[in-house]
């Protein structure tokens, strides 16, 4: 009876053992997409970057409608650039957008294209926003306004 709780305590032990074993490491890649066929942010950027952060392998996904970029970091064991590319071709039916590997890679933690500091963002949706508050390269409306710049 004793031999066999130790059998079972050494055949459990051993698949805690195994099972834990399976860590795969994540490979890390980066890839900037140019996306033609967008016509608007909210329709066309926010579904992509939606059903690109929910795809398989990636870690994570920024589409800047602006740039008509995406910026997509993935685990290059999961899938890879010419997968991303076609997931991306084949989202609203194969009919609307077109992908392609681009040159201009921006930060995957930059929220927007043109970043400006919160106070700008605050003080542009008050409509007060004034020089000292909007960052040079800012491209919201309120700050490129006469008399913000």
């Amino acid at each position: 009876m004793m031999s066999k709780k130790i059998f079972y305590a050494f055949a459990i032990a051993l698949f805690v053992i195994t099972a834990c074993k399976e860590n795969k490491t994540v490979k890390k890649e980066n890839v900037a997409l140019a996306i033609s066929g967008m016509t608007c942010e909210i329709g066309c950027a926010k579904t992509i970057q939606s059903k690109l952060s929910k795809k398989e392998g990636v870690l994570d996904a920024k589409v800047i409608f602006t740039d008509s970029i995406a910026n997509i970091e993935f685990d290059a064991n999961t899938t890879s650039k010419k997968d991303l590319i076609a997931f991306v071709e084949g989202i609203a039916g194969g009919e609307l957008y077109k992908a392609s590997e681009s040159s201009k890679v921006t930060s995957i933690s930059t929220k927007t294209a043109h970043a400006c500091t919160e106070n700008c963002k605050k003080e542009c949706e008050n409509k007060m926003a004034s020089k000292k508050e909007c960052k040079e390269d800012c491209k919201m409306a309120c700050c490129a306004t006469e008399g913000t710049k």
